[in-house]
């Protein structure tokens, strides 16, 4: 019997840690020993607040968090860990083409290391369908990324980017710059982000992205990308929006209701606006990618040296439930959690 330890958000803007025992891994499962995780700050804020509404509890349950909310809950989605006990056998590993599954020999060999959509736990059993193998050319810290990563490829799935196209991405957090990150990379893309923080500017620059303050955002864009989860940042995005361009929300605003000046030129510009959010992959892509496909092509995607500048941290594990409010604070990056162990 192994005894674990996990981050649980007991009441708002309050956490601690808690003991539980793991069973034994059943049949297509592994043992995990965890050696950092990611704080993913939007989501994760609206959930130690307390901010879920009762409409979306079933919606925003993350894969293997415990509890249920409003409180107690455990959760959190960016785990990276070694195997400890690796694939039970018998069990399925997952749907999908062949090529593009873990296999037995990535997932049978304790010490290898995985991404899984997990929450802050030492130690957790989980399917070895969600084991993700992490690429050797990607470190530890910077793997925590992955599910932000992930979010990121599926926006731009359902962005469809075009070459030459001018872009803009609103809200220059970790998803927004992710984000911008890859549309850089389409072919003659003219790529600005925009934040109210000019200090994200050396961010969006070493990206090859522009930087502009809201007040000088350019106008005429066909491809807007919104990940500010503000009003103000999605009113920006329609404004600067060309005739007939696409704007993709990717924000969640929890328990707010944003208002929007649909009655002034929205309709007069055929402006379409696109909602992307990471629980369902992307239409274009669905039938052809499974989720933990997507998460592996995420993991590939940080092969990069540049996103380390993403990465805020770390804070000791022993240390979240003191740390935590100060994690969530609003304008930070990625906070990486070390559990220690290498």
């Amino acid at each position: 019997m192994t005894i674990a330890r996990a981050f649980w958000t007991v009441a708002p803007g309050r956490g601690e840690l808690r003991e539980e025992r793991l069973a034994a891994p059943g049949a297509g499962s592994c043992l995990v020993r965890t050696l950092a995780t990611g704080v993913s700050r939007g989501t994760e804020a609206l959930v130690f607040d307390g901010r879920v509404p009762p409409s979306q509890y079933q919606a925003m349950r993350a894969p293997l968090m415990g509890g249920d909310f409003p409180f107690p809950v455990k959760y959190g989605y960016s785990a990276v860990g070694l195997l400890e006990v690796g694939l039970i056998e018998d069990g399925l590993i997952e749907d999908g083409p062949v090529a593009d599954r873990p296999t037995r020999d990535e997932l049978t060999e304790p010490g290898r290391r995985v991404f899984v959509l997990h929450p802050h736990q030492d130690r957790f059993i989980a399917p070895a369908a969600m084991c993700i193998p992490v690429p050797d050319a990607v470190p530890t810290p910077r793997a925590v990324l992955a599910a932000n990563m992930e979010t990121a490829l599926n926006l731009l799935w359902d962005a469809a980017p075009l070459p030459g196209e001018r872009m803009l991405v609103v809200g220059a957090g970790v998803v927004g710059l992710l984000t911008a990150s890859l549309l850089a990379r389409i072919p003659a893309a003219s790529v600005t982000v925009v934040d109210l923080d000019p200090a994200r500017a050396a961010l969006a620059r070493a990206f090859g992205c522009g930087f502009a303050l809201p007040d000088a955002a350019p106008a005429e864009q066909e491809l807007v990308v919104h990940t500010s989860a503000s009003e103000a940042g999605l009113r920006l995005c329609l404004g600067c929006a060309a005739f007939e361009a696409r704007i993709i929300e990717a924000s969640w605003y929890g328990d707010t209701a944003p208002a929007l000046p649909l009655g002034e030129a929205f309709h007069a510009r055929r402006l379409r606006l696109i909602a992307s959010q990471v629980g369902q992959v992307a239409l274009p892509m669905r039938g052809r990618r499974s989720h933990a496909e997507r998460l592996a092509l995420a993991l590939t995607l940080l092969a990069d040296a540049r996103f380390d500048a993403l990465l805020e941290g770390p804070t000791a594990f022993a240390d979240l439930p003191a740390a935590m409010p100060t994690i969530l604070r609003p304008g930070g990056l990625c906070h990486v959690v070390d559990y220690g162990g290498g």
